[in-house]
C-alpha cells in the first residue's frame, strides 16, 4: 500500500509510521556502529590483523560519519531527507554485504568506510523530518525515544550478533544484515514523506510558526556560521568528544577483546556483558529528559553524569583484571547510562543553544564531535595495545590498563568541560 493511499489516516497516527521506519533505520545505524566489538577476535584471526589494523577497520565507519554531517544537511535541503536517506541506506546495505565477503583487511576497511558513508546520512535528515511531523515541545522526547531504539540496535550488536555469528559465521551475519538494510531502504522510500503536506496533512511547522509569529529563515551556511562562531557551542562539543571517545571505542571495539583476553570469557559471555550497555540505553534514555525537567537544569544533569563517568573509569584503568563477573555486568549497566544514554540531554542542549530554525544544523554539527572521537580513539587504543604485544591468550591485562588510562583522562576532561556549559533549560515566564 502506497503512502498516498493513506491520506485518510490522521496525521497524528501516520507520523508514528514515519517515525517507526526512521527509528528502525537508526537501530541499524547503531548496529553497524558497535558490531565489531563482539566479533573483533574473529576479525583479527580471519583477516590476519593486529590491534592497530583492527582499530583502523572499526574506526573506518566513523571518519565518513563525522565528515558528512554538514553535507548531510546540504543534501537534505537540496535532495530532500527521504531521497537522501534511501539512496545512502542502499549504499550501506551493499557495503555491509561487501564487508562480509571481504577477503583481506584492506578490502574490509574499504567496505567499512562505505558502510559509514551510507548510514551517516540518516540522523540529520531524520531530525529534519521529525521537525516537520512533530511539535517543538515534543522534540526532546522524540530524540530520547530515538536514542532508546538506537540502544536496541546496540543490544542487537552484542548477544544477538554473537549468537548469529556462532550460527552462520561473522561473514554470513554481515551479509544478512546488509540484506535487511536494503529492505528497510525500500520501505522508507515507499512510506516515509518529508512533510505532512505531501500527503495532504497540515504542516506542524507552519502551524507553530503562525502561533509564534517570529519564525526566521536561515540558509544552511548562515546556520553553520552562527553555530561555529558561538563560544557556547565549543564546551558542549568538547563534552561530546571526550565522553564518546570512551563509549564508542569500548562498546564499539575494545570491550569485547578486553573481556575475552583478560577474563577468559567466550564471545557469547562477553556479548552478554556488553548487552548491558545497550539495555541501559533502552531503559534510561527517555528518563533523562523528565529528570532534567524536574531539576530545571540540563547542565546539572551533564555535570553529575560526567562525575559518575570519572568514577566508573577508575576500576577499568587501575583495577583492570580485578573485577568479578557480576561487577562487570553492573559496571557495564552504569556505563551505558552515564556514558551514552545521557546523550539525550546533550542533543537537547545542542538544539536549545540556537534558534529552532537551525536545530538540524546545530545537532548535525555537534554530531561531528562524538564520531571524530570514535575515529581517533579506536586505532589509538589499538596502537597502545600493540606496543605491549599479544601473547597466546591475547593482550595482557597491563596492556589494557595502559590503554584504559586514556579513558580515565578523557572522563576528567569531559567533566571539566561541563563547568563551561551554558544552561539551556527554558526559563519559566515571570
Amino acid at each position: 500500500m502506497s503512502a498516498e493511499s493513506q491520506s485518510a489516516t490522521k496525521p497524528s497516527n501516520y507520523r508514528w509510521l514515519v517515525f517507526g521506519l526512521l527509528s528502525l533505520g537508526y537501530l541499524l545505524v547503531y548496529f553497524h556502529r558497535l558490531c565489531p566489538a563482539v566479533v573483533a577476535v574473529e576479525l583479527m584471526d580471519d583477516l590476519h590483523a593486529g590491534g592497530g589494523l583492527i582499530g583502523l577497520l572499526a574506526s573506518a565507519y566513523f571518519y565518513p560519519y563525522a565528515l558528512m554531517q554538514i553535507p548531510s544537511g546540504l543534501l537534505s535541503d537540496s535532495w530532500g531527507p527521504r531521497k537522501t536517506i534511501t539512496t545512502f541506506f542502499l549504499l550501506a546495505g551493499v557495503a555491509s554485504i561487501a564487508f562480509g565477503l571481504a577477503p583481506t583487511a584492506p578490502m574490509a576497511i574499504i567496505a567499512r568506510v562505505f558502510v559509514g558513508l551510507g548510514v551517516c546520512m540518516l540522523f540529520v535528515p531524520t531530525m529534519k523530518i521529525l521537525t516537520n511531523w512533530f511539535r517543538v515541545s515534543e522534540f526532546a522526547f522524540m530524540t530520547g525515544l530515538l536514542m532508546t531504539i538506537g540502544g536496541a540496535g546496540a543490544l542487537s550488536a552484542a548477544t544477538p550478533l554473537a549468537f548469529m555469528s556462532n550460527l552462520i559465521g561473522w561473514r554470513g551475519s554481515f551479509i544478512a544484515i546488509g540484506v535487511v538494510t536494503l529492505v528497510l531502504a525500500v520501505c522508507i522510500w515507499i512510506w516515509v514523506r518529508n512533510d505532512p503536506r505531501e500527503l495532504g496533512f497540515e504542516s506542524i511547522r507552519d502551524t507553530e510558526n503562525q502561533k509564534s509569529g517570529n519564525a526566521q529563515t536561515y540558509t544552511l551556511w548562515e546556520g553553520v556560521k552562527l553555530v561555529l562562531f558561538a563560544r557556547r557551542f565549543w564546551p558542549l562539543a568538547a563534552w561530546f568528544f571526550f565522553t564518546f571517545a570512551i563509549f564508542f571505542s569500548f562498546s564499539g571495539l575494545w570491550g569485547g577483546p578486553y573481556l575475552m583476553h583478560v577474563y577468559g570469557l567466550t564471545k557469547s559471555e562477553a556479548g552478554k556483558i556488553l548487552s548491558m550497555l545497550a539495555l541501559s540505553m533502552v531503559v534510561t534514555s527517555p528518563l533523562f529528559s523528565p529528570v532534567s525537567n524536574r531539576l530545571k537544569s540540563r547542565k546539572k544533569v551533564l555535570m553529575v553524569s560526567s562525575l559518575i563517568l570519572c568514577l566508573l573509569m577508575i576500576p577499568l584503568a587501575f583495577f583492570t583484571d580485578d573485577l568479578s563477573i557480576p561487577l562487570l555486568h553492573l559496571w557495564s549497566l552504569l556505563f551505558g547510562i552515564f556514558g551514552s544514554a545521557v546523550v539525550v540531554i546533550g542533543f537537547a542542549c545542542a538544539k536549545e543553544l540556537f534558534p529552532v530554525e537551525i536545530a538540524g544544523t546545530s545537532v548535525g554539527l555537534i554530531n561531528l564531535s562524538p564520531f571524530l572521537a570514535g575515529a581517533i580513539a579506536q586505532p589509538v587504543l589499538g596502537l597502545v595495545l600493540d606496543r605491549w604485544g599479544q601473547g597466546t591468550d591475547g593482550y595482557p591485562p597491563d596492556a589494557y590498563a595502559a590503554a584504559f588510562t586514556i579513558y580515565f583522562v578523557s572522563s576528567i576532561l569531559a567533566f571539566i568541560s561541563t563547568f563551561f556549559l551554558k544552561e539551556t533549560f527554558p526559563k519559566s515566564p515571570k
